[in-house]
């Protein structure tokens, strides 16, 4: 069994951060896409795109 790392993906619209979360966690690139885009609406914006740029920052690209 392979060990999963939470990466930028090569499935993105932007920076792969979404994409990436969704691959680890198994889940549709797309749905993770809407949740987080209604989060940040939802939170005023801010915080949804200062946690998107410190992942974006954070997370390793795939090999």
């Amino acid at each position: 069994m392979a060990d999963k790392t939470l990466a930028l993906s090569n499935d993105k619209m932007l920076f792969g951060v979404c994409g990436g979360i969704a691959e680890y966690f198994g889940w549709s690139a797309g749905g993770v896409r809407l949740v987080y885009l209604l989060l940040s609406v939802l939170s005023a914006a801010f915080p949804g795109l200062f946690v998107y740029i410190v992942l974006w920052l954070l997370m390793p690209k795939q090999n």
